[in-house]
């Protein structure tokens, strides 16, 4: 779903969605969606007569995700005194940049090391099926040199063959040749 689907609905800021079956089966799944646009809250908020008004709980805590302008925040901490010590929190975590700082280059390094481990897990697998593919492909290497060396034995053996054929044609010849030679010889006698 894109940011823009919830344009067409301008006046409305909580979006609830539930799965459903095709077939009408109804089950209590855990799954449902619940999608707020805080742009379209806080437009809501801002036409409001230029004053903040916070109907329920549920409001401030969007509010507090959303707005921070000092009216904004007054107009939240008056209603919800609770929010006060939120609010207190990320101003001291604001004041003190460093340990923000500290803060995500911790988590950066965690992240960095999970991504390098994910990177070596990654190149493992590859690893092994590119292991796996060159075991099957030296089978089929070596099945086909055995067809080779069994087609070489074959050709030899047929070559084989060929030369004493050759060798038997070449006697025949020398005997037609011999044979020739007598009937001429004894065509001259008489």
């Amino acid at each position: 779903m894109q940011l823009e689907e919830f344009k067409h609905f301008p006046d409305t800021y909580i979006h609830r969605f539930e799965q459903e079956s095709d077939t009408g089966l109804e089950m209590n799944l855990l799954q449902k969606y619940l999608f707020v646009p805080l742009d379209i809250f806080q437009k809501i908020q801002h036409n409001k007569n230029g004053e903040i008004k916070i109907a329920n709980r549920l409001e401030a805590w969007l509010a507090f995700l959303c707005m921070d302008r000092p009216e904004e925040i007054i107009a939240i901490i008056e209603k919800y005194p609770d929010f006060k010590d939120l609010y207190s929190q990320i101003y001291d975590m604001c004041r003190n940049i460093e340990e923000v700082m500290a803060m995500f280059s911790k988590e950066l390094l965690e992240m960095d090391r999970n991504t390098v481990q994910l990177m070596i897990d990654d190149m493992q697998k590859e690893l092994d099926e590119t292991k796996d593919e060159l075991v099957g492909t030296k089978g089929k290497l070596d099945e086909a040199q055995g067809q080779l060396d069994e087609t070489k034995g074959q050709l030899d053996e047929t070559k084989g063959r060929l030369d004493e054929t050759k060798g038997q044609l070449d006697e025949a010849r020398n005997e037609v040749e011999l044979l020739r030679r007598k009937l001429a010889e004894l065509e001259g006698n008489r």
